[in-house]
């Protein structure tokens, strides 16, 4: 399954195209509250897919039955951009445990490019709906080597892979290498990846832009 949020006219749209705008980029605490603002969209839309129980809540003048998630899902985010991304489905799953997992891309002189995973932190995920969020979903081997990496603390009942921008070959990644129960959802899918494995048109680094520019 693979969810692309702009394909239908929403709120959301207006958070995607701050993100993208040069000019709006320049205010790092505007471009970390529209990821934190999309990410609590993109978490109300996951929310639908995942199983409910039936409970009772009591009022002063009586009772009510509603639906509710019948187990809490786990979040994991790759430091350090899915920080904010991470905060806005925080927001929504606010009972559900975090992990968090420390990847950076390594580029050799032939434009190879392979993934250096040297921080984890995550509690059991066996039989759990697992979301792993990141803004960026570029060539896709971060999430791939993140979440089997993952897997060594159990096996999940399924895995979400969340992100705000994705390239057609980060998808085709994932879908060729991830041999688990996964869905996809994104904000965006766009045209390409370039030869430095950036997303076109995308809309820069993004650790940077909340950040600042690492050395």
């Amino acid at each position: 399954m693979i969810f692309e949020l702009d394909k239908n006219n929403s709120i959301a749209n207006h958070f995607l195209v701050e993100l993208r705008d040069e000019q709006v980029q320049k205010d790092s605490l505007r471009f970390r509250q529209n990821l934190e603002r999309l990410g609590e969209v993109m978490a109300y839309e996951l929310s639908k897919e995942l199983d409910y129980s039936e409970s009772e809540v009591k009022t002063v003048l009586g009772s009510k039955s509603a639906m509710l998630l019948a187990k809490q899902p786990v979040l994991v985010t790759i430091l350090r951009a899915g920080l904010p991304f991470y905060n806005g489905f925080l927001k929504m799953f606010d009972k559900a445990n975090s992990g968090f997992v420390g990847a950076f891309r390594i580029e050799n002189e032939q434009k190879n490019i392979s993934v250096s995973s040297e921080y984890l932190a995550s509690g059991n995920i066996s039989g759990v709906e697992l979301i792993v969020v990141d803004p960026m979903l570029a060539t896709g081997k971060s999430i791939v080597s993140t979440i089997r990496n993952l897997l060594k603390n159990g096996k999940p009942k399924r895995v979400h892979v969340v992100a705000a921008i994705a390239a057609p070959e980060g998808i085709s990644y994932i879908q060729a290498n991830l041999d688990i129960e996964h869905a996809v959802w994104v904000g965006s899918v766009d045209d390409r990846l370039d030869e430095n494995a950036y997303i076109v048109p995308g809309l820069g680094d993004a650790g940077d832009l909340c950040y600042g520019q690492k050395l």
